[in-house]
């Protein structure tokens, strides 16, 4: 396979298709999250949930192993590649963590398609509770924008992208696949974690972290080797050092890897909301992106799309552009057709979750392709 690593790698046909599937995963999970909501209300529209939103979990590690490909190794210095990225993410974080509160106020007390408790709306989308959502994003995200917690953390892969640069340019294949190796370790952690206290582990002081982590330390043994850093280091590997599979051995070892890590999401969630009720901490280690589990779906969905090698199409990269904006618009859109939908529809949450999506997903893209016609608004979508 010709490697992206010597392409212009701001068009490359594959990596398009992979930044259009995982923009769309990521609307179909939010298109998930009322539905998975009813844990005691409704049982057989919450395991329709899970079900429907235990499929997806790859859509975040894909979007970060595309990083990956498109940005590493760069030979910008620190300085100048950290000045040129995050120049990129600070406008639109600002805009979208202003503009979104201000659009679910305006929805939620003047337009709300779908009845709810004037009480609650008032409580968490009065006007002044929207006003100061426009100016604590500097400390965190909110509910309304719920999906820029993505961008805290890109801005810290930025950090640490041109250390990373340095190194694997000059590690040798057994140096990057010792690093994967002690990476893939930590996808096993927060099992470990949730099982421990069965084996009598007591914590420090009512602190349950592991191995060097207390509420005096947050970084422990292996903080440094974790989280979105491997499937960035990964994704460059799979891409330098291409996996030399056929189709038969691919899909023979994939396709199960695939789904005995979507079984392990999904029943694993069941058994933890029948076993740990009101615990949403070890609910969330099921659909952990950083989870052994999830690692098993998001592999194979990476691997089989580079397989394709899909050529590079015009129409599919400017779709591809607008994946950014789509991702940081949507989730107001979401609740709209969420509303629509499930408030007016009388059909299962299985029908409902992937309408909800595609409506969503094309919407977005309208409201996307809309703001690049504008000069001045194309700048928070890009």
């Amino acid at each position: 396979m010709h490697s992206p690593l010597s392409q212009d790698r701001s068009f490359i046909g594959w990596v398009d298709v992979l930044r259009i599937i995982a923009c769309f995963l990521v609307v179909f999970s939010h298109s998930c999250d009322p539905f998975v909501a009813r844990f005691d209300t409704d049982r057989a529209t919450f395991l329709q949930g899970v079900f429907s939103g235990s499929m997806v979990r790859s859509c975040v590690p894909l979007f970060v192993m595309m990083t990956g490909v498109l940005l590493l190794p760069t030979n910008l210095s620190m300085r100048l590649f950290i000045g040129r990225r995050i120049s990129r993410i600070v406008k639109p974080l600002v805009f979208w963590s202003i503009v979104l509160p201000l659009a679910y106020y305006i929805y939620l007390n003047f337009i709300n398609l779908k009845t709810v408790n004037p009480s609650i709306v008032y409580e968490q989308h009065s006007l002044l509770s929207t006003l100061r959502k426009c100016y604590t994003f500097i400390f965190n995200f909110n509910f309304d924008t719920t999906p820029l917690w993505y961008l805290y953390m890109l801005i810290g892969l930025y950090f640490i992208i041109p250390v990373l640069s340095a190194w694997i340019q000059r590690a040798t294949p057994q140096d990057i696949r010792t690093f994967l190796t002690i990476w893939f370790i930590t996808l096993w952690l927060p099992y470990v974690k949730m099982l421990a206290p069965i084996l009598g582990y007591e914590g420090n002081y009512g602190n349950m972290g592991l191995l060097g982590v207390c509420d005096w330390n947050e970084f422990g043994t292996f903080y440094y080797t974790s989280g979105f850093i491997g499937y960035l280091v990964l994704a460059w590997y799979l891409v330098k050092y291409p996996l030399d599979w056929s189709w038969r051995k691919t899909l023979w070892i994939l396709v199960p890897c695939f789904f005995v890590g979507y079984a392990v999401t999904a029943f694993g969630f069941i058994l933890t909301q029948s076993h740990f009720p009101g615990n949403y901490a070890y609910l969330e280690i099921l659909w952990y992106f950083c989870g052994i589990n999830v690692f098993m779906m998001t592999f194979p969905v990476f691997v089989i799309v580079q397989k394709l090698n899909a050529r590079p199409r015009r129409i599919v990269h400017q779709w591809a552009s607008f994946t950014f904006g789509i991702y940081l618009c949507h989730f107001i859109l979401v609740q709209v057709f969420i509303d629509l939908v499930d408030g007016h529809l009388a059909i299962p949450a299985l029908a409902k979750i992937p309408m909800i999506a595609v409506l969503s997903f094309l919407s977005a893209s309208m409201v996307v392709w809309l703001l690049n016609k504008v000069p001045l608004l194309r700048q928070f979508v890009k």
